[in-house]
């Protein structure tokens, strides 16, 4: 089963989804307990996605409860750009 954490060659396709809408500046993340995701303003209905893409060092982790804007770390970006 591929959780959507796998290298980006077999990354699923609702995860790179939501990488391209963060790289696009689209996403905002907040903590509350765990990783939330709004995406163009509508909360993203996969949680555990959003989760397991900020425990795969996809994500960077929010820093609070506050909104803020999402953003890919270097390994993000890598993953998308490979894809």
């Amino acid at each position: 089963m591929d959780d959507g954490t796998a290298a980006p060659a077999t990354m699923i396709g609702a995860s790179r989804a939501l990488l391209r809408a963060i790289s696009a500046g689209r996403g905002e993340l907040l903590d509350r307990c765990g990783p939330l995701l709004r995406v163009d303003g509508c909360w993203c209905c996969d949680q555990l996605a959003i989760g397991r893409l900020v425990r795969a060092g996809l994500v960077e982790p929010p820093s609070g409860a506050a909104p803020e804007p999402a953003r890919l770390t270097p390994a993000g970006r890598a993953s998308l750009s490979a894809a």
